[in-house]
């Protein structure tokens, strides 16, 4: 954590603000022409070991702008983008802009490894890594499951975390060790974030910035 305070120190002025306004743009907008233009958009901003050797550097980055969910259905897609969003955002209100674009970069450091190591990798370990930072920083925070039904948020992070162990180990059983390797290193960012000693310094921070607020909220109301 001492890096991540030193680094914040010298650069965090200079952090860029809103990425995942900038993230869920960028996935209206490619589902859009997919859905009504270009299919073949979707392929071209894959992260994929041919691709980058072609010289197509784009999709160092492009990959974060694929839609969360493909589906059809637009209603579907905004609600998961939405959920997506709101993640993000309420983890950088939490963290400040610069350690949670520190948490966005290193989640798509873990998808470039995976991708040299496996010929292929997407956004899906870097959305696990967002709502497990924030059910392990918001636990208590209630999310309306198939939009009526209260669960905290807690028991969906399990929930989550099982379906990350699932995936890792379950295909291994059949082979396919590039799935699982794919996912464990994508999941960096939050293993880095989240290990010994980490936890508590952001589950501070994030109580520290939250009572700041409370009290500006405070005197605004006066």
């Amino acid at each position: 954590m001492d890096w991540l305070t030193k680094m914040e120190q010298r650069w965090g002025r200079k952090a860029p603000r809103n990425l995942m306004l900038v993230i869920a743009g960028g996935q209206i907008a490619v589902w859009l022409v997919v859905m009504l233009a270009y299919q073949n958009l979707y392929s071209l901003i894959q992260l994929t070991r041919s691709g980058l050797a072609a010289g197509q550097v784009w999709r160092l980055v492009s990959f974060v702008f694929s839609p969360v969910s493909m589906t059809v259905n637009p209603l579907l897609f905004a609600l998961a983008l939405y959920l997506i969003y709101m993640i993000g955002t309420s983890l950088e209100r939490a963290w400040g802009s610069f350690k949670f674009d520190m948490y966005l970069v290193l989640g798509m450091a873990g998808a470039w490894v995976a991708c040299l190591i496996t010929g292929y990798s997407d956004a899906m370990a870097l959305y696990y890594s967002l709502f497990l930072a924030f059910a392990y920083l918001f636990p208590e925070v209630q999310l309306l499951l198939f939009f009526f039904i209260p669960v905290k948020v807690k028991w969906l992070g399990w929930i989550a975390a099982a379906m990350c162990l699932l995936n890792i180990v379950a295909p291994l059983f059949y082979g396919d060790w590039r799935s699982s390797v794919a996912l464990l290193v994508g999941l960096a960012n939050f293993l880095l974030f989240f290990s010994k000693g980490t936890v508590q310094a952001l589950r501070a921070e994030a109580n520290n910035r939250r009572r700041r607020r409370e009290w500006q909220n405070q005197w605004r109301d006066r």
